[in-house]
């Protein structure tokens, strides 16, 4: 049977914590990560009646985008939603896990990345990629035993730079030791001062797959005393970030632009700029993407379609391109889809259910 456990490993295999923004509050939030599972709701908001939609179809696990906690509790006295949502979870014994701006900012089985499926769009890159999230690890063995080390490394997730894997450099050059009477040295004998011709290998990988490379680094080196370093790089990770932008498979004129966009983004309404040119290369932000207008008009994006433009930003577009705001919830919706479709992936005979709630606390009035 599984548990929290499991579904939580393979999410966070795809979106790593780390990934996530420093005001989020991704990762479990109520119940226990060995607690087995009965049935999982996938929503966009766990609210008080998505809680009670996971009682009525004996779910224990509710799995949402957004965290229904963002700040600490002070007092739990069910005064607003956020305190009455979490009581009647602990009392269900339901856990909630959230997976919010980690998943939004991965390339590959993102939020981004389901919007631009639903717009047909080919050739993916981030729009803002992160900085700080790759490291570097620099080590030395025996010519003897270095291809297997590199081997274990790039296995492990070292060595990926955009479409390439096994990706380190080498050089020759000699390493000096001695071991005291506690040692069992490979090579050498202890007590004596050994020179052994080592090659000193570099590779890259993301952060936060640091345990496993550290593990598969000891697991394959043969010498009892492993010497490494890892330094933190500023170098931006393509693989991981804020928006992203693709292009159409042919150019639009802005008015089918648009249809294409309520269409399938199953959006009522949208507010938009004017725009004079046809649509063919186009930016696309999950949720609120404001901050990211400047990023798609430098990427020389045609649209940019998101949520949550406040009145006076829609001038900064200054008909560079035209800014597509959908709606928060409208630009967030099929994240259900993507993340029932990872779980189904993984665990082809497990079912989550989708929730039929509707979270959305903006209504229209046509």
């Amino acid at each position: 049977m599984l548990t929290i456990k499991d579904i939580v490993t393979e999410l966070e295999s795809i979106a790593p914590l780390q990934l996530q923004e420093s005001y989020d509050n991704a990762g479990l939030i109520t119940g226990q990560l060995q607690q087995k599972i009965t049935n999982i709701l996938v929503c966009l908001d766990c609210i008080e009646a998505i809680v009670d939609e996971a009682i009525r179809n004996n779910c224990n696990l509710i799995i949402a985008h957004h965290p229904i906690v963002f700040n600490g509790f002070k007092k739990l006295n069910g005064n607003n939603y956020v305190e009455r949502t979490i009581i009647k979870a602990i009392q269900n014994n339901i856990a909630i896990y959230a997976i919010h701006t980690n998943l939004d900012s991965v390339l590959s089985h993102g939020v981004n990345t389901k919007i631009a499926e639903k717009l047909r769009l080919k050739n993916l890159k981030i729009l803002a990629p992160k900085s700080g999230m790759l490291a570097k690890l620099v080590t030395y063995a025996p010519i003897a035993n270095a291809n297997g080390l590199r081997q274990a490394l790039f296995e492990a997730g070292a060595g990926r730079i955009g479409n390439y894997d096994s990706c380190s450099f080498s050089t020759n050059g000699q390493g000096t030791f001695r071991g005291n009477e506690k040692s069992n040295p490979f090579v050498g004998n202890k007590g004596e001062i050994h020179s052994e011709n080592e090659i000193r290998i570099e590779t890259i990988f993301p952060i936060h797959l640091k345990n496993k490379i550290v593990s598969a680094l000891f697991g394959a080196h043969p010498y009892e005393e492993v010497a490494y370093d890892i330094c933190i790089l500023d170098n931006e990770w393509n693989d991981a970030g804020s928006g992203m932008f693709g292009e159409l498979g042919e150019p639009l004129a802005v008015k089918d632009f648009l249809e294409l966009v309520k269409n399938n983004m199953k959006t009522p309404v949208i507010r938009h700029t004017e725009f004079s040119k046809s649509i063919k290369k186009v930016a696309i932000c999950g949720g609120s993407g404001s901050f990211l207008l400047k990023r798609a008009i430098h990427a020389g994006c045609d649209a940019f379609v998101t949520a949550d433009f406040k009145y006076h930003e829609f001038f900064d577009a200054d008909n560079k391109l035209i800014i597509c705001d959908i709606g928060h919830y409208e630009s967030e919706q099929f994240t259900s889809e993507l993340i029932i479709e990872i779980i189904k992936k993984k665990f082809p005979n497990f079912a989550p259910i989708l929730a039929e709630t509707n979270s959305n606390p903006v209504n229209y009035y046509y």
